[in-house]
């Protein structure tokens, strides 16, 4: 509980206004904005439940002008009028907050900031701003206030308004002392001394308002359930509601401030959330009862099922149980070897999963599970082949929604069911003290394990239900995502043979030129410096050196990021070398130095964790190690390509699609000058550039052809002709007229353009050519940066996420054809738009071939896809 005799002083008007302008818009069915009061009511329930105060009340400005706009016309002139979808929301949150049982005071002439100073903390004060209450007023006036319009004196900021008070004791005692107080901001003060005064009454906080409660009167009173439930009902506000009453009440109609879901998708899944089930979890701990699992699994259409393991590499993970669910709240947990000190007697682990196996391997019994892949890796780890892996929860959510949520179980849990699941942290602790789940207490272990297949079989009701009514969605989850599952477990346990002996050589050759690289740094700075320290470069670059700031941390310090350090670098050596140190740098640690020790000891070979549901586009990721992040432009990234090798008597294929994007983009566009020059199967580039500078394409220079590259690919993700100045080292207003002459020479590029950004505006998403969404939560946002960057995501989307799509089904049907035919090749890496097999050397041609007619056939589109090949000992080779 508070501090007995703590006043609570809620700035309403304050909060009204961070919520609007900081959430992303809400509406009720009925289109009535309510996000703002909802931030509000959250924020305000947040403060009650942690600090449960006893003495509180909400302060809001009264609406009228106030004895500041009598004062001075130009008081917070250059505001803007309050947003009408503001306005609007300030009389339901009125009605709010005495509801609420909170007091709500608005005096009418003054600011809230009136009513809360007629309460102020002396000591309260000189903590937070380094003078007395007295001095406040005067603090202001010199520190002004651009928010309101208050002048102040230009160059004086907190600090040193607080040491000439501190020093002279009042603004009338700075300003008898001006001509003492030296420097470039004493010449501010005294250029300035004819506002001061103005300045000071617009910064006079009233301190004798009359209030119509006595501070000990404004005591927090119970709620008005029956309003409060009137109010949420009528501003359709249920995730309150529930908090309210308890009721299970039917998925927002909006979207929650914490939530990126948009309408669309709430809608869908509105009224398809049922009660929460009673759970009935068990522990399976006799043959009988394993038993009499099994058969209920069999008779089962669907179960859900789920590993609980001693790692999460799956290469190296063992089964420590196993829980499955066949209905909502009724699940068990097998364990299998929990081996802590005093832990009960369990089923002996080889024998039960032999006994498991036949359903596990038969795929006419279809499973659902969180994740599946990771569960089929561990199994395989075992000995049994999961078959039937009809669903998958995660990739579900995935599809439905990649931008709603983070889509690991206890995210997807919290959104889609409103449940709050048992953490890993929550059984087996945290950081260094964290312990391995064979050694949890099998009672929590019971719980926990139980929970996740029961959580899974509701989560996959749930979704695939809302799947169902958006036919390309489910498309796109039936075709793509989940056949692609054993496509990627595949890769993944097959893994890709890695030079050791040859990353440990480049590591040494490495650290040799980083060496140089430091010594030339401090050659150049004249002095020694610690070249990964950003604040040593600071000093080095902007201080001694003098360079221009290019832009500033959030804490006001000079930037030493990589876009800076680029434009310096055009100018100045020591931004070249720190540039080419720090590349090197990331080279060495993420990957000569970390891949040796990726390396399965039993394989040889270093396999990557393929991430579905991570990119939001549809592409692929992957971790441990990253294998999207390899540069090829670069001869030391090459190299390390080149440790990526094949077996003996087999080669590497590198099969990439050629330009994927921008065909997408002629299809998209229908533009008919891009479409023919795709067709003539020449340089993209060079057609380009003749078209933009209205030339021969054998009259095209290199410059040219640089700069139509430059458009080709920065049109795809938004780049402006600020951005293409930048890139091409011209000025702005070349870069502008390129961009001109391009959008003239492919106006369907243009209109394409135009028509996705309203598209998007009107519908808040973007689709593939497969039908794939990616919902943009911020194209109708009020920060115009954040609707900018929604925008160019629109543009880009439909692109990025139909070559994913594209590569996607490719790998499935490559996959089929290298089953069913049995040829010696199997898919072993997947980067971008590029498929890399290890193929016998003796099938190289036959599967060079195949592979090529199945990635060109993999869509159909007004432009021909072109697929570039290539084999080699090693994937640099093989390029």
């Amino acid at each position: 509980m508070s501090k007995p005799g703590k006043l609570w002083l809620v700035d309403g008007s304050s909060y009204l206004y961070r919520a609007f302008f900081a959430l992303p818009p809400l509406t009720t069915s009925t289109g009535m904005p309510t996000g703002a009061v909802l931030g509000v009511l959250n924020m305000l329930n947040r403060l009650l439940k942690d600090e449960n105060p006893e003495l509180i009340a909400v302060v809001m400005d009264a609406p009228g002008r106030t004895f500041r706009d009598d004062l001075f016309e130009e008081y917070k002139a250059h505001r803007p009028p309050m947003p009408d979808d503001l306005r609007s929301q300030i009389a339901p949150l009125i009605e709010a907050i005495p509801a609420l049982g909170l007091p709500l005071l608005r005096i009418q002439g003054v600011e809230a900031d009136d009513v809360i100073g007629t309460e102020l903390d002396r000591a309260g004060v000189k903590l937070k701003f380094d003078v007395l209450p007295e001095q406040i007023v005067d603090y202001l006036a010199l520190v002004g206030d651009s928010s309101d319009n208050i002048p102040g004196v230009p160059k004086v900021g907190p600090k040193t308004a607080a040491k000439w008070l501190n020093e002279h004791g009042s603004l009338d005692a700075i300003v008898a002392h001006a001509q003492d107080i030296q420097g470039k901001v004493g010449e501010s003060l005294r250029e300035n001394l004819a506002t001061l005064e103005l300045s000071r009454k617009l910064a006079t906080i009233r301190c004798d308002v009359d209030l119509p409660l006595k501070p000990a009167e404004l005591t927090r009173k119970p709620p008005d359930i029956d309003t409060l439930t009137t109010l949420y009902k009528r501003l359709e506000m249920n995730s309150l509601l529930r908090q309210l009453t308890g009721a299970s009440a039917q998925a927002e109609v909006g979207r929650d401030p914490g939530s990126l879901a948009p309408p669309e998708l709430t809608r869908s899944l509105a009224g398809s959330r049922p009660p929460t089930p009673a759970r009935r979890y068990e522990t399976i701990t006799t043959n009988q009862e394993l038993a009499d699992w099994i058969a209920r699994l069999e008779k089962a259409p669907l179960f859900a099922f789920d590993t609980e393991t001693t790692s999460l590499d799956y290469m190296q993970a063992e089964i420590v149980g196993m829980s499955f669910c066949v209905e909502p709240g009724h699940a068990a947990y097998l364990p299998l070897a929990h081996d802590y000190p005093g832990a009960p007697d369990q089923l002996d682990r080889k024998k039960t999963l032999a006994k498991l196996k036949p359903l596990l391997q038969d795929a006419d019994r279809p499973k659902v599970g969180h994740h599946l892949k990771y569960d089929a890796h561990v199994l395989k780890n075992h000995g049994i082949n999961l078959a039937g892996m009809r669903y998958d929860s995660m990739l579900e959510s995935y599809v439905l929604n990649s931008t709603a949520t983070r889509h690991d179980m206890d995210s997807c849990a919290k959104l889609y069911l409103g449940v709050d699941t048992i953490k890993y942290e929550d059984v087996a602790g945290k950081g260094a003290k964290q312990i391995t789940f064979n050694q949890v207490a099998l009672e929590q272990a019971s719980e926990y394990a139980a929970e996740d297949a029961d959580v899974t079989l509701q989560l996959h009701r749930t979704l695939h239900s809302a799947l169902q009514k958006e036919p390309g969605l489910l498309k796109v989850y039936e075709e793509i995502e989940q056949p692609l599952v054993p496509v990627l477990l595949e890769m993944e346990h097959r893994g890709v043979l890695v030079d050791r002996n040859l990353l440990r050589k480049q590591s040494g050759e490495l650290a040799k030129r980083l060496a140089e690289l430091e010594a030339d740094a401090h050659r150049t700075a004249e002095q020694p410096f610690n070249l990964d320290s950003p604040k040593q470069l600071q000093e080095i670059l902007f201080t001694k050196q003098g360079l221009p700031v290019g832009a500033k941390t959030r804490t006001g310090q000079p930037s030493t990021s990589e876009d800076v350090l680029e434009e310096l670098a055009e100018k100045y050596l020591l931004p070249r070398i720190i540039l080419e140190y720090r590349g090197l740098a990331k080279l060495r640690s993420t990957y000569t130095e970390k891949l040796p020790g990726q390396i399965d000891e039993d394989t040889g070979r270093v396999h990557t964790s393929y991430h579905q549901a991570v990119a939001v586009t549809g592409r692929l990721s992957s971790s441990d190690p990253n294998l999207q992040n390899i540069p090829i432009r670069t001869p030391e990234g090459r190299r390390i390509r080149q440790a990526f090798v094949a077996p003996q008597g087999h080669v590497l294929l590198s099969a990439d699609y050629s330009q994927i994007e921008l065909r997408i983009m002629a299809h998209l566009s229908g533009d008919e000058s891009l479409r023919r020059a795709f067709a003539a199967e020449g340089d993209i580039h060079r057609a380009t550039a003749a078209e933009v500078f209205d030339i021969a394409p054998e009259k095209v220079t290199n410059d040219q052809r640089r700069a139509a590259k430059a458009i080709n690919f920065g049109l795809i993700y938004g780049m402006s002709a600020f951005g293409l100045a930048r890139q091409l080292g011209i000025d702005r207003s070349a870069a502008q007229d390129y961009v001109g002459r391009y959008f003239g020479r492919y106006p369907g590029v243009r209109d394409y353009m135009e028509r996705t950004r309203a598209e998007a505006r009107a519908r808040g998403f973007v689709e593939t050519v497969f039908g794939r969404r990616l919902y943009l939560p911020d194209i109708r946002s009020r920060d115009r940066n954040l609707q900018q960057y929604a925008e160019r995501s629109a543009i880009n989307a439909p692109m990025q996420g139909t070559a994913a799509d594209i590569i996607k089904r490719a790998m499935i049907r490559v996959h089929e054809w290298l089953h069913t035919s049995k040829v010696a090749a199997n898919l072993v890496m997947q980067v971008h738009d590029e498929l890399v097999l290890e193929v016998a050397t003796s099938a190289v041609e036959p599967v060079r071939r195949k592979v090529v007619e199945i990635m060109s056939g993999a869509a159909e589109l007004s432009v021909a896809l072109k697929v570039d090949t290539g084999t080699g000992p090693n994937w640099d080779d093989a390029h």
